[in-house]
């Protein structure tokens, strides 16, 4: 069996508009192995959902993937690319061998139909299975997640389950057929943090159990921390730093990963005004040339005004720490 699950390479997703082409994902780079947790984090308008949608196939107009690759991987090691598979073939992944999971539930679960008719149609859509046996796979979906009493709650409709509930059905819906890959964004904001915790120990145990890999898009380093074998940064479209997770938390090598680990509450110290990165992240629209971490990066120089490469600063052999600036080896060096 291939180690190998996912591989994105050059990955460019660029919205045409009137104003100008958005280049929100313009070349990411990602492997993912089988049953690996990749935490997925920056801030908001990084590209980091963006990732998503294109590896699932759901970019709607003027959204389009303009080059790069997307490799998903069959347990013989053969490969497909997702860029270039049909609408047709990728239904038949969505759903089976590939998840995702919304951050609001009301884009994934219909208003008018039943709990128990979504998520049954979701098993029947894959495979052959009679009704008792698809509603007793629900039911033990719902009690996964911490839905009490799952026999009534099959019967309601949406609109009867509060916004945490109906996330609660999303993600129970998500990991039915026990796909291979599941991208999760941000699905615990509408959570209190005791669900939250619940969420996290069965996603972490599905994953550990059955090998599925999973990607959690986040701007939660606390919550990655804990859940995370590797992590990924991400910043205006790029991937600037990614590497195991407890090298890179404990050694992180990029400006703008440490500004994000500074501006935790927890690693402030008492008494201080909270940290904050200088400036605003730019627009994809108008992005600066070279790096484009530079206005805000109090390392910058000459150097910074063309784009970094990216660079292994491991400190562990066989093991990559990739970070894309000219100044990584003098922090934490």
């Amino acid at each position: 069996m291939s180690d190998t699950l996912l591989e994105v390479r050059g990955l460019q997703t660029w919205f045409d508009t009137r104003s100008g082409t958005i280049r929100s994902v313009n070349g990411v780079d990602l492997t993912l192995k089988r049953g690996e947790i990749l935490g997925l984090v920056g801030e908001s308008g990084s590209g980091k959902s963006v990732t998503g949608y294109s590896i699932m196939g759901l970019l709607e107009a003027p959204g389009r993937i303009a080059g790069g690759s997307i490799k998903f991987y069959g347990k013989n090691g053969t490969a497909v690319d997702l860029v270039n598979l049909s609408e047709e073939r990728m239904r038949a992944l969505r759903g089976d061998r590939i998840a995702m999971i919304f951050q609001d539930p009301a884009t994934s679960l219909n208003p008018v139909l039943r709990v128990d008719t979504q998520m049954c149609e979701a098993l029947h859509s894959h495979a052959r299975m009679s009704e008792t046996q698809a509603r007793d796979i629900a039911r033990e979906a719902l009690n996964r997640v911490g839905i009490p009493a799952p026999d009534e709650r099959l019967k309601s409709y949406p609109h009867q389950f509060s916004g945490g509930m109906r996330q609660r059905v999303a993600i129970a819906t998500a990991i039915l057929n026990k796909p291979e890959l599941i991208i999760a964004d941000e699905p615990t904001t509408a959570l209190d943090v005791t669900v939250q915790a619940q969420i996290l120990y069965e996603v972490k145990k599905l994953c550990r159990e059955s090998g599925t890999a999973l990607i959690w898009i986040t701007h939660d380093l606390s919550l990655v921390s804990g859940l995370a074998d590797k992590i990924a940064v991400m910043y205006a479209g790029r991937i600037v730093e990614t590497g195991p997770i407890a090298e890179v938390m404990a050694a992180p090598r990029h400006p703008y990963t440490i500004g994000l680990m500074k501006s935790i509450p927890s690693n402030n110290p008492r008494g201080q005004p909270l940290y904050q990165i200088p400036g605003m992240a730019p627009s994809a629209e108008n992005l600066p040339t070279g790096c484009a971490f530079r206005p805000r990066c109090e390392r910058a120089s000459a150097a910074c005004e063309s784009v970094p490469e990216a660079r292994d600063l491991s400190r562990t052999p066989g093991v990559e720490h990739m970070v894309r600036c000219f100044h990584a080896q003098e922090v934490n060096a």
